[in-house]
């Protein structure tokens, strides 16, 4: 399981969450291509070690563990997963 960010992170990307992880695992950072055209930012789901850094550093509450999704934002787990898979 991993934390997953969500609907708030829409059009918004508060980049703060990325900051603060210590693993490095939520991208596009905002020096990073790609940043500009992203809708959101992704956490990758298998360098993920669930710290809660990113949870409390988001300002607009994006953040959510995977097993706490609301069915209407289950499909961003999907979302922030397919961001890491190849092709």
């Amino acid at each position: 399981m991993a934390y997953v960010i969500t609907q708030p992170c829409v059009g918004r990307k508060e980049a703060s969450c990325v900051e603060v992880c210590p693993v490095d695992c939520i991208h596009p950072t905002p020096d990073e291509p790609g940043y500009a055209e992203a809708e959101q930012l992704f956490i990758d789901p298998g360098e993920c070690i669930e710290c809660d850094a990113c949870v409390t550093a988001c300002p607009v509450e994006a953040v959510q563990p995977e097993w706490e999704l609301p069915d209407a934002w289950a499909h961003f787990a999907e979302l922030n997963a397919r961001f890491y898979t190849p092709g």
